[in-house]
């Protein structure tokens, strides 16, 4: 099944991409992950995407799809995937289509998970992630069992430069003016499925596996 995941930043596209990967056994392919695995590491396209990730803006077109390219090719995903964070605008989508279409592949859905911007905000506030192996916890909902250290590997746990609230409020900002769109976009070629993200997380992930599966 190849599956693209909308929704806004904090939306919890991550936890549910976790989820639908794993019950639907197709990869979980997040555009956010591939850079910051390169800017961790220092390559090249880490330095030109951190200057723009950590201003909360979008990395440029070019970059990000031929990152998404390259990964679609690799062998695991003929079977299917599940894209996250990636397309961002309605240009990315119309450069998706093509690079699916040269594929020989069509998307099979689109699943967008509403959650209103006061929740996002509230919700990023409380992010944590590990400095280290990047375990992602939440002081609210997801609190690691000792205070401030990773459960997986005990090391120091961070805010995110993009979790910081006025970093979020530019990120809501961005994604209302250039990935919103992608809802109708989506909605008018009969792929869009629409989620309440603010449900219990296997709540959610139930009621988009029996859509999915009904399609």
């Amino acid at each position: 099944m190849k599956l693209i995941l909308l929704g806004a930043p904090g939306a919890g596209k991550g936890t549910q991409a976790v989820n639908l990967s794993q019950r639907l056994s197709i990869p979980h392919i997040s555009t956010g992950d591939i850079f910051r695995a390169n800017i961790k590491e220092g390559t090249e396209l880490g330095k030109k995407a951190k200057e723009f990730i950590d201003r909360g803006l979008l990395v440029p077109d070019d970059l990000t799809v031929s990152i998404v390219k390259d990964r679609l090719q690799k062998p695991d995903c003929s079977k299917g995937f599940l894209l996250d964070g990636f397309p961002r605008t309605i240009p990315q989508a119309e450069r998706l289509d093509e690079v699916l279409r040269d594929m020989g592949m069509e998307l099979d859905a689109v699943i967008n998970l509403d959650v209103p911007d006061e929740v996002i905000v509230r919700r990023m506030a409380g992010r944590r992630v590990c400095r280290n192996c990047g375990m992602a916890y939440h002081i609210v909902t997801n609190p690691p069992k000792s205070e401030g250290r990773c459960d997986s590997c005990g090391d120091e746990l961070i805010i995110r430069d993009d979790d910081k609230e006025e970093t979020v409020l530019e990120r809501l900002r961005t994604y209302h003016e250039k990935t919103e769109p992608l809802i109708d976009y989506y909605e008018e070629k009969g792929l869009l499925l629409r989620f309440d993200g603010t449900k219990d997380i296997q709540e959610t992930t139930n009621e988009i596996m029996d859509r999915l599966l009904k399609k």
